[in-house]
């Protein structure tokens, strides 16, 4: 051998090496790459969240204002309070099809520019009919976004899908309690115009459109790049769609839909006659005010240890059953002693109202797959915001027609118990696919 000259066996060697090397390189590159998307996805979910209500809250607080300006009568206004569920009802069905031709990440993004676009030209649409066409587009926005969220927990984030709903939630839950307490603020520091008050929440909802981009822009950019960048994307998950899958046949799913249903028309009765029962009792309106904005931060730190909990048990049922106790403890204390025992009870009614979380935290986990965690969110959220549109309404005629609150109450408390009975039935340990598939 001649000297200084490397033997074939020493290239080999050296070759190999380097190939190791820069496998070794690849592998960091697509962690780095993974982690990085990750990050961007858990900053997608939380603004994502955060805009899911406040064109809903922001509209309450300044109603008065919006039915001068427009000249609304009092039955186009009553209206105007029930269009939200009836539009997650109807665009929430939609969201499994979009999701499967564009990718959840798509459809999230395009939501998210619909609030967005909802948010800016309803203030300014100098018509009843434009501002409740653009109040349809905000949340068309909204319920497209409510169906897919838990689809892309369970996608993207299987192992945490207690904590992942949890952070989802307790976003969720701010936003609705900071668009209710600084939308008139804000509106007084941008002139007293209520068109100003109600387009400021458009900028938050322009930033969640950010980090849904990269996402969207995956389903085009092949199965190759999106898979490699985060397994399980939408590209590769759109082909694992079950046939046969009939949610309708499933019981856990119909128990699912009534529980999301009656916590939801809980929840639209609490916020919307909340107040107004605390100041028949003689109860200052701005203390009426911070009681319902008491109610509602309850749900921002029990949002997010409530799902952790309901995902570590095998059975959700005793979650279920001590928040119904408490719904059923915070009306008899609205019955018996509203000014009294005020703060307790604003309290309670927070407390029961975090039943929304644990639906959703129930829908990630009674189903196997992504496509059944989509189709079991957009049957049990659209059949169920169906289910609650005449509860407020309800509600309504019978304090109207009866001159108090107890009749009201009674109904309250009445709704309370099958929601505490379906809860039991869809927080058993099973699988819609189980049940509905062929």
């Amino acid at each position: 051998m001649i000297v200084g000259m490397p033997s074939e066996e020493t290239g080999t060697t050296t070759s190999a090496r380097i190939r190791v090397s820069q496998g070794e390189r690849v592998d960091a590159g697509v962690s780095a790459t993974r982690a990085w998307r990750t990050r961007l996805l858990v900053v997608g979910i939380v603004l994502c969240a955060l805009n899911l209500r406040p064109a809903i809250t922001s509209l309450g607080a300044l109603l008065e204002e919006v039915r001068d300006g427009l000249g609304m009568s009092g039955s186009i206004a009553g209206l105007l309070t029930s269009v939200p569920p009836l539009c997650f009802a109807v665009f929430g069905v939609m969201a499994p099809r979009l999701a499967r031709r564009f990718g959840p990440g798509a459809v999230v993004c395009g939501g998210m520019a619909a609030i967005t676009a909802g948010l800016v030209i309803r203030p300014y649409a100098g018509s009843t009919v434009g501002f409740l066409a653009a109040s349809a587009l905000a949340l068309m926005g909204i319920a497209v976004s409510n169906v897919l969220m838990p689809v892309i927990v369970k996608r993207w984030f299987p192992d945490r899908v207690g904590s992942m709903t949890g952070l989802y939630s307790m976003a969720l839950a701010l936003g609705t309690s900071v668009a209710a307490a600084l939308t008139v603020p804000i509106t007084d520091a941008l002139g007293g115009r209520w068109q100003s008050g109600l387009a400021v929440w458009a900028a938050l909802a322009a930033a969640a459109v950010l980090p849904w981009i990269p996402f969207a822009r995956a389903r085009g950019a092949g199965s190759a790049d999106s898979c490699t960048a985060f397994p399980d994307s939408d590209t590769a998950s759109a082909r694992v769609e079950p046939d046969g899958l009939r949610i309708t046949r499933s019981r856990t799913a119909w128990a699912l839909a009534v529980f999301f249903g009656l916590q939801a028309t809980a929840a639209y009765i609490t916020m919307g006659w909340m107040a107004q029962i605390f100041r028949d009792a003689g109860v200052p309106a701005g203390t009426a005010g911070v009681l319902l904005a008491v109610t509602m931060v309850m749900g921002v730190p029990l949002a997010f240890v409530i799902p952790r909990l309901a995902a570590r048990l095998p059975h959700q049922g005793p979650i279920v059953i001590a928040l119904g106790v408490c719904g059923l403890a915070g009306y008899a204390g609205l019955y018996w002693a509203p000014a009294g025992g005020a703060w307790a009870w604003a309290v309670l009614l927070g407390i029961s109202n975090c039943a929304f979380p644990l639906a959703l935290t129930m829908v990630g986990m009674r189903a196997r797959t992504g496509a059944g965690v989509a189709k079991l969110s957009a049957f049990a959220q659209s059949t169920g915001y169906l289910l609650s549109i005449p509860g407020p309404l309800l509600v309504g005629v019978l304090y109207q027609h009866s001159g108090g609150w107890g009749r009201p109450l009674a109904l309250m408390a009445g709704l309370m118990l099958p929601q505490i009975a379906v809860g039991v039935l869809a927080g058993r340990d099973r699988i819609v696919e189980d049940e509905a598939t062929r």
